[in-house]
């Protein structure tokens, strides 16, 4: 049985393993996430990065091992669980909607209301969503600015505000700077990093290297399905990872 952990970190994964049939996505996957540190996971496609995220985020759930934020042993049934406990999830898509105002994509589903027939508090809305851009430093014309006529880059700084808005300690990115150019990349970065700096944890997957060392603290590699080592960014190179990666380490 395993012991409760002794610090309390807004993810701890322990031995999480994941079966579709008699395939095997995810083996003995271990992981701790300290509060203001990014981790990146890195591997090819079908890796299993992808699996992995949807188990954290709920939407997958393990076959074996154990999940546990903010130091409470979690069962994710659904991602209502996973945001239940400050989970946040960042996704390629972003999931926003083009023709709703900024403030409405940051409190999308969560809408706040005001009075006994519960009318939409837009005014305290847009606020509290032009004190957050404003602190995480991204850069749009207005809180009350349509989301179709936003770029890239502010559309992807838009989802990350979001998910850091009601994420009390973890925030998951699933290749946040895809389809970004190298100027809209820099500032969703920055982004990124103010997030640390707020004292999020952030587990990033990312198939951009350099990337990778920009942002990352550590960096943990998955290869077929198998976890081959974590490394801490500043005491690897770029070799060393694309080794871990193609099977060719020793």
């Amino acid at each position: 049985m395993t012991a409760t952990p002794t610090i309390t970190s807004p993810l701890r994964l322990a031995g999480i393993s994941k079966q579709f049939g008699a395939v095997t996505a995810i083996q003995q996957f271990d992981l701790e996430i300290e509060p203001g540190e990014i981790v990146a996971l890195v591997g090819d496609n079908g890796a299993g990065k992808s699996t992995l995220v949807k188990i954290i985020s709920g939407l997958y759930q393990p076959t074996n091992g154990e999940i546990w934020i903010s130091g409470e042993r979690a069962e994710l049934s659904d991602p209502s669980d996973a945001r239940a406990r400050g989970v946040e999830v960042v996704y390629q898509d972003l999931a926003l909607v083009d023709l709703q105002p900024v403030y409405m994509n940051l409190f999308l589903g969560r809408e706040l209301t005001r009075g006994p027939l519960r009318t939409l508090d837009r005014a305290r809305m847009a606020r509290e969503t032009q004190e957050l851009v404003d602190e995480l430093d991204i850069r749009i014309p207005s809180a009350r600015a349509q989301l179709s006529d936003l770029s890239g880059g502010q559309r992807q700084g838009i989802a990350i505000a979001r998910a850091t808005h009601w994420a009390s300690g973890l925030v998951l990115m699933d290749e946040p700077t895809a389809a970004l150019g190298v100027a809209e990349t820099a500032r969703v970065e920055e982004t990124i990093l103010k997030l640390k700096e707020r004292g999020a944890a952030v587990l990033i997957v990312s198939h951009n290297m350099e990337q990778v060392f920009r942002v990352a603290d550590r960096v943990t590699v998955l290869r077929r399905g198998t976890q081959v080592g974590t490394r801490v960014v500043s005491e690897t190179s770029h070799n060393e990872l694309v080794a871990m990666i193609t099977g060719l380490a020793s």
